[in-house]
């Protein structure tokens, strides 16, 4: 269970985000839309602990991010995946290597032979484990952001705009990926997009943001209703 309350999240004396209050169950699949400055990139922030609320509690199961440990903070973000934009690969490492390195980092180093063919397998990408970034696709690439993004196993996949960059066949490849994971992983999905292709495929819950706080939290709801003043 992840739970927001009251949260409030300013800089300086710009307050960006206002007494959110949500919680998002297991298994759940969410978008967050709003205009550009809604808040959405601070939220995301927020949730993967690069920044902290001013006011407020942002509860993972019993785990509160306020006054928490260092060791406690690497802990929480690796329950927490996380997927961009701009796919943030490593130009001279294979996808293979791209995902092995998050296993790397991590001194997981036992786990690569296993888990990383798994990954590729799960986004459709075995056959290309040697290439490099720019010998792939944009969709492609955005993939193996996507593998490299579950090597830890997380309870929660954030993706930040994941098919910004992509043609409407290459997000729904996307959109594909994340429901295979959210029904057969358990992962609980929370995305920003902009792309009504994402959100008419996945149906999702929507929770839309305006100057920072929940314009309206729901389930359903056409595609065009939703994004209505954003596209």
């Amino acid at each position: 269970m992840l739970k927001f309350e009251d949260v409030s999240f300013s800089i300086g004396k710009n307050e960006i985000l206002r007494e959110l209050n949500f919680e998002i169950s297991p298994m759940e699949l969410v978008a967050v839309l709003g205009r550009s400055g809604a808040g959405k990139s601070s939220l995301f922030r927020l949730l993967i602990g690069d920044s902290f609320p001013t006011k407020g509690t942002i509860k993972l199961d019993d785990l509160s991010l306020e006054n928490i440990s260092y060791k406690s903070l690497q802990n929480y973000r690796q329950q927490v995946g996380v997927v961009f934009q701009d796919f943030r690969l490593l130009r001279g490492k294979t996808a293979y290597e791209n995902i092995a390195f998050a296993l790397e980092v991590c001194g997981k180093e036992e786990l690569i032979a296993r888990r990383v063919p798994e990954l590729l397998e799960i986004v459709g990408l075995s056959g290309k484990k040697d290439f490099f970034p720019r010998e792939l696709s944009g969709g492609e690439n955005q993939r193996i952001a996507i593998a490299r993004s579950l090597v830890h196993d997380p309870k929660i996949l954030i993706a930040d705009e994941a098919t910004g960059n992509l043609d409407p066949k290459s997000s729904r490849e996307v959109a594909d990926i994340f429901a295979q994971i959210n029904k057969k992983k358990g992962i609980t999905i929370l995305f920003a997009t902009h792309d009504p292709v994402l959100v008419k495929q996945l149906n999702p819950r929507v929770i839309r943001l305006e100057e920072g706080k929940i314009q309206f939290d729901r389930k359903g709801g056409g595609v065009e209703e939703v994004f209505e003043g954003i596209l």
